[in-house]
């Protein structure tokens, strides 16, 4: 192969490449050696630091809307976003799905694995995200209605979220290219991408909302659109720089039989992925409830409760860093055969939890209401509310960081109903019921203790099948060579012959690749 070597060094039984790292056309550094607790870290820095930006960004959105609509604005985002994010949940599992695989074929040194995902993966979003763009385009008024958004509320966020559904497609695939990185290892790269969309989305957002120079007013809809443009245009300029770098995760014109789906990976793909699709399904569909609940009690707590709610973006940015972090590194680790190390990845990854979360927990306390004000005007009737929601909501935050870290381990070695059941059972057996027994009793305050509570529940079950259950003897797929090359279940990889390497190369990669897997 002629693609880039790793920035790391060769793992345990690792072949030998350029530069002495990983197989050739891996960009990331080897998770299977190394420090935990470093390594751990700076794979979760770039995550986080993109995790940030893109709060950063919706923040910035919402400060604009607000500012420049008022509340009704920022209401017919909040129940937009809510939207958003349970169809982004549609894809999230085969995204995770097609990372894990990505993950265990790269620990057990099984290129042609990793690039049949791609190959396959590639062709399925494309097909799903233009089936959710159409269908979510259509059913858009049907469903803010369902949720009971504002009527003052409605005609805005109807024009929002149809210009966010035409945006589907780039947005699932450039999540997909993201996290496909990030399963070779390497978190530095997405993150400068990343960067490159934000900025391009903050600095159109105002343009577009209030017309400025050569750009349309466009309103509430302008919002959407600069994050359809800034995603395509980011899209664009990362698989030109992923084909110049001769990565794994990019398909060439030679080698586009790859696109044709290979029913295998598209069985583990879905058999996976829809669990854990289902689980942000859950998660989305318990928001969209809690948000119906909140919207109830008038446009000013429907504001207090979306103000609130990007602050709980911020809080929960350590504790998803740290879930992508330890199920790229548990992956690449099941895949190697070192289930030691996966489980001193979850030690790790909790006590890390514990504190990067706790500490913003604490600011935020003390911060109140300066920090609000961001969001909502210093007169605003919306202020002291969001002040009260907070001192109830936000402490949940670090059992929920905590179980998040476990269920990634667990999910990275393929097993994928345990969490999904947790999950139905927080926030479907304790939160939403308990949100509706408390509130003849409580009122809005039957809604806010809801949040600890199944938070506090998802840990109990989360941490209690990572102690006692069986995920530690599961995989996505068999990958154990056989005596002429890398058996991967799959069939002969499709490959140009400009892109393959000898027989003798072959053997020489399984030789050395062997000791990793037994």
């Amino acid at each position: 192969m002629t693609a880039s070597a790793s920035a790391g060094g060769g793992g345990r039984g690792a072949p030998s490449g350029p530069a002495g790292g990983g197989f050739p056309g891996r960009r990331g550094p080897d998770l299977t050696v190394g420090p935990i607790g470093k390594t751990l870290i700076m794979f979760a820095l770039p995550v986080l630091g993109s995790n940030i930006l893109q709060s950063l960004n919706g923040s910035a959105n919402a400060i604009w809307v607000s500012h420049i609509l008022g509340e009704t604005g920022l209401t017919a985002t909040s129940n937009a976003n809510q939207i958003f994010f349970m169809m982004m949940g549609a894809a999230f599992g085969v995204t995770m799905a097609a990372n894990i695989l990505i993950g265990q074929a790269i620990g057990a040194r099984d290129e042609a694995l990793a690039k049949k995902v791609v190959g396959t993966a590639t062709t399925f979003f494309i097909a799903l995200s233009l089936l959710i763009g159409v269908a979510g385009g259509i059913a858009t008024p049907y469903i803010l209605a369902a949720m009971k958004t504002p009527a003052e509320a409605r005609i805005d966020a109807v024009a929002y979220l149809r210009v966010i559904f035409a945006a589907m497609p780039f947005i699932y695939f450039f999540n997909f290219m993201m996290m496909a990185q990030r399963g070779t290892g390497d978190s530095r790269t997405p993150f400068y991408f990343a960067l490159l969309q934000v900025g391009l989305d903050i600095t159109l957002n105002p343009l577009l909302i209030m017309g400025v120079g050569p750009f349309p007013k466009m309103g509430i809809a302008g919002s959407a659109t600069s994050t359809l443009i800034s995603q395509t245009f980011t899209l664009a300029v990362m698989l030109i720089h992923l084909y110049r770098q001769k990565s794994i995760l990019v398909v060439r014109p030679r080698e586009w039989r790859l696109l044709i789906p290979d029913f295998s990976i598209i069985r583990a793909l879905l058999t996976k992925g829809l669990p854990m699709g289902a689980q942000m399904i859950v998660i989305s569909l318990a928001a969209v409830t809690m948000m119906s609940f909140v919207n109830r009690y008038g446009v000013h707590t429907a504001a207090a409760y979306g103000a609130g709610a990007q602050l709980w973006t911020y809080v929960q940015m350590p504790a998803m860093a740290l879930g992508a972090a330890v199920s790229s590194m548990a992956a690449q680790n099941v895949g190697a055969g070192r289930m030691d190390r996966v489980e001193q990845v979850a030690r790790t990854g909790a006590l890390c939890a514990i504190v990067f979360t706790g500490v913003p927990i604490l600011i935020l306390y003390f911060a109140d209401p300066w920090v609000l004000r961001a969001f909502l005007r210093a007169d605003s009737p919306s202020l002291p509310i969001a002040v009260h929601i907070n001192s109830i909501v936000l402490w949940g935050f670090v059992p929920f960081g905590v179980a998040f870290i476990f269920s990634g381990i667990v999910r990275a070695t393929g097993v994928v109903w345990p969490p999904l059941l947790a999950m139905v059972i927080s926030l479907w057996g304790v939160r939403v019921p308990l949100a509706q027994v408390l509130e003849p009793h409580l009122g809005a305050d039957a809604i806010w203790i809801s949040f600890p509570a199944g938070s506090a529940t998802t840990l109990l079950l989360a941490g209690g099948y990572f102690l006692w259950g069986g995920w530690r003897k599961s995989r996505m797929l068999d990958m154990r060579p056989s005596a002429d090359a890398p058996d991967t279940g799959l069939g002969q990889p499709m490959m140009d012959e400009s892109e393959a390497i000898t027989d003798e190369e072959s053997r020489e990669l399984e030789r050395q690749a062997r000791p990793a897997l037994t």
